[in-house]
């Protein structure tokens, strides 16, 4: 088994060059067989946790968020990152405490974002959201351990799809010691190349949550080095399960499981 000093320093060469997918598993089996599939990496998604519990993404506790993250981090032998939305706080001290308790779980990496929760006034404050940024890194530093930090501006999926001000801020955070830097939403390679010269040398993130004519390697030949797909294998999956139930509801037809996974397969993927 694979401690959690070997998972952190492993993730954090991950980002020293090249560029690598981490997907997003929602429970422990997917995790596994996202690991035994041969990705170097994987991310908790918020959405698809919040899902499995019968919630919308951001309706997680903080307690059943950390719990979700320590299961799973102790289920891979692969870095895991954490989708930790806000910090769960507003105030920079509140930050700072729920980043120690992630750092606890045995987490390989962690995001902070600066989504407030409320789509009236989407974004923190400017000052406020590299305080929080700020705060999170000296949460880490004092933990030790080397958990890599994501700092994350989400502008461009809440509304506010400003580049200049996305760039202004993905510049503050690493300055404010994020590790790695990520703006969800970003979706043309003019968009995706500002970013990474704007940060340069610290390494990028992109996120791929749906059908797009971009591939790994148009986005390595960008800069990118870390590329997510959030929720959207939980989509998926819950897609597959929607259209069969349908057909079962409405049409009473079975047809639905043409496309399903034989489960010696599932099985043979768990195990590797």
């Amino acid at each position: 088994m694979t401690t959690t000093a070997e998972k952190r320093a492993r993730f954090r060469r991950l980002h020293a060059s090249g560029c690598f997918v981490m997907p997003n598993p929602w429970d422990v089996g997917s995790a596994r067989f996202l690991q035994n599939m041969g990705f170097k990496a994987l991310a908790t998604t918020s959405a698809g946790f919040a899902w499995s519990r019968g919630l919308a993404d951001g309706e997680v506790a903080r307690d059943a968020m950390l719990a979700h993250i320590a299961e799973l981090s102790a289920a891979a032998d692969v870095p895991m990152n954490a989708d930790f939305e806000g910090g769960y706080a507003h105030d920079p001290a509140g930050v700072a405490e729920s980043v120690r308790l992630c750092v606890e779980t045995g987490v390989s990496g962690l995001s902070i974002e600066d989504f407030t929760g409320d789509r009236e006034r989407a974004l923190y404050p400017f000052d406020d959201a590299v305080a929080r940024v700020r705060a999170a890194r000296g949460a880490i530093d004092r933990a030790g351990g080397g958990v890599v930090l994501t700092g994350r501006s989400e502008g461009f999926i809440r509304g506010r799809p400003d580049l200049d001000e996305t760039v202004r801020r993905l510049a503050a955070y690493a300055a404010a010691g994020a590790d790695c830097l990520y703006a969800p939403g970003l979706a043309t390679r003019e968009q995706i190349a500002a970013v990474v010269e704007a940060v340069e040398p610290k390494p990028v993130n992109v996120l791929m949550g749906g059908p797009s004519d971009l591939t790994v390697r148009d986005l390595e030949d960008l800069g990118v080095r870390r590329i997510s797909i959030g929720g959207a294998l939980a989509r998926a999956a819950w897609g597959g399960m929607i259209r069969a139930a349908r057909l079962i509801a409405e049409a009473g037809s079975f047809k639905g499981f043409a496309d399903a996974a034989p489960g010696a397969d599932v099985v043979k993927g768990l195990r590797g």
